[in-house]
């Protein structure tokens, strides 16, 4: 059986299922898989983008574009 067909009988035995615990399970898995197959795609930075980061980082800063960390921690606790 190919990808295709495999993504297709997937979909159709998912759709069929009633079973909420099962569902929870699946979508973490498969947030999990994304944030698996992310991190192995990473590349390390250089120095010089390091340092052009660093360098706006500092200029937000003098310019006021900064996010609380309260309000950054209320936001993310919104996600679940």
């Amino acid at each position: 059986m190919d990808l295709e067909a495999r993504k297709i009988s997937f979909v159709q035995e998912f759709l069929r299922l009633q079973n909420e615990e099962i569902i929870n399970s699946l979508e973490k898995m498969l947030r999990m898989g994304k944030i698996e197959m992310m991190e192995q795609k990473q590349v390390p930075m250089t120095m010089k983008e390091l340092n052009a980061e660093i360098d706006k980082a500092l200029e937000d800063s003098k310019n006021g574009r900064l996010t609380k960390a309260s309000e950054l921690k209320s936001k993310i606790q919104q996600w679940d």
